[in-house]
């Protein structure tokens, strides 16, 4: 049998995040950025561990949380500024 732990947070911030950049042209899209700004968003919101399919199941009840979404949002929006702001990468 083999188990493993994971973030629940990441895919749902992978998810957030394209849907975020894809409304906000301006956003630089390169993997750099979406890298920084997703370990951003990843720091500003607290882990949801799961190990097994009964933890991925309460996970995505709770992700429906009107509250939850927003924290998402916010955190993910909160990073992209940061990014935007001060990109590791050289400007076209």
């Amino acid at each position: 049998m083999h188990i493993h732990i994971k973030n629940y947070m990441e895919d749902l911030v992978w998810n957030y995040l394209d849907v975020i950049i894809a409304k906000h042209p301006q956003v630089c899209n390169c993997e750099k950025c979406r890298y920084d700004i997703a370990a951003l968003a990843l720091n500003f919101l607290p882990p949801h561990y799961i190990v097994s399919d009964k933890g991925e199941t309460y996970t995505k009840v709770k992700s429906l949380e009107q509250q939850f979404n927003v924290d998402l949002i916010s955190a993910i929006s909160q990073a992209i500024r940061i990014v935007t702001n001060k990109p590791r990468h050289e400007m076209e």
